[in-house]
């Protein structure tokens, strides 16, 4: 059974947040810092790491047998000797569906409805309707990755009366909450067909463009982009173009490649563009806080007693272990 003596914590926590830990794991011993103020005597120390704490600073984590990331994401912490080895690495999937899945349905309403350019009009005391809007009942949406936070996005548009396409890296059980499950090879033949693509993927070596400038062209005419995932799942120019051509009717972008975006990104004055600095998850939404602090103080107890951890991640894949 793993000995877990000394747990550092990194990801920001309340006091809350502090008192659920302490309590799924009376018998350890926990140190509070930040992921670059953490001193190397507490990383050298510690069983179990709780928080984003920068790769390159795992070198020095000789006792290190856990470590349980504030992220879903886990860019950087695959890489060939990124971990030490034996180290078994979890991320927070499960803990940010709710909150970045109500982010997309909000931006996704607010292009539907046209908000964001009354809201510009706004500025300039322009009392000017606009024209034709769009409702999401009768919409196809092409969700593509099905984890936390594609499942819960692709219930609620469902919920509103949009037909829900499904696109995952494998399995053929086809859940409730969408009308087709296709696998990403199909990829090319359902983008024609929706009218939202909704990019929910870790940064991979497999997502990497996957909304390449091909298959943006190939974007029904008027169609709608969200992308909550990672920026480099994505070619930016190539989106910028097809919103300043009238291909799309709006896109929501709430990561880019880089980050933060650099000031001269076309990104910035592209028409019918809402964009977002990384907040649709993080810890902007309490909720989504303690939603992923649970989630540690239950994988860190189980992990100290032998047993099942959630959201194992599949250090050859970057995704979670299914």
């Amino acid at each position: 059974m793993p000995v877990i003596q000394n747990i550092l914590v990194v990801c920001r926590t309340e006091p809350r947040h502090r008192i659920m830990l302490e309590e799924a794991l009376p018998e350890a011993s926990f140190t509070y810092a930040g992921p670059d103020s953490a001193s190397e005597e507490a990383v050298a120390e510690a069983d179990a790491i709780f928080g984003n704490l920068p790769p390159e600073r795992l070198k020095s984590a000789a006792r290190l047998k856990f470590l349980q990331l504030n992220s879903a994401g886990t860019d950087g912490y695959t890489a060939p000797g990124a971990l030490p080895d034996g180290v078994l690495l979890a991320n927070a999937t499960g803990g940010y569906g709710p909150g970045i899945s109500e982010y997309m349905l909000g931006v996704l309403l607010s292009l539907c409805k046209k908000l964001h350019c009354y809201r510009d009009q706004q500025h300039r005391a322009l009392w000017q309707p606009l024209g034709e809007v769009r409702a999401v009942a009768g919409m196809t949406v092409l969700v593509v990755g099905l984890g936390d936070i594609g499942r819960e996005f692709a219930r609620r548009v469902k919920a509103m009366g949009a037909f829900v396409i499904g696109v995952r890296r494998r399995g053929t059980e086809k859940p409730g909450y969408v009308d087709e499950l296709r696998l990403t090879e199909q990829l090319d033949e359902l983008i024609p067909r929706a009218d939202v693509v909704a990019l929910c993927l870790p940064g991979t070596a497999g997502t990497r463009n996957i909304m390449n400038r091909g298959r943006i062209s190939e974007m029904k005419q008027g169609a709608i982009l969200i992308n909550v995932g990672r920026g480099t799942a994505l070619d930016a120019e190539a989106l910028c173009d097809a919103l300043d051509a009238g291909k799309l009717w709006g896109a929501a972008l709430d990561v880019t490649d880089p980050e933060p975006l650099p000031a001269e990104s076309r990104l910035w004055n592209t028409e019918n563009l809402i964009l977002t600095p990384h907040v649709s998850g993080g810890f902007t939404l309490p909720e989504t806080h303690d939603r992923v602090v649970q989630l540690a103080a239950e994988n860190l107890a189980a992990f100290a007693r032998g047993l099942p951890v959630k959201s194992i991640v599949d250090l050859e894949t970057g995704y979670r272990k299914l």
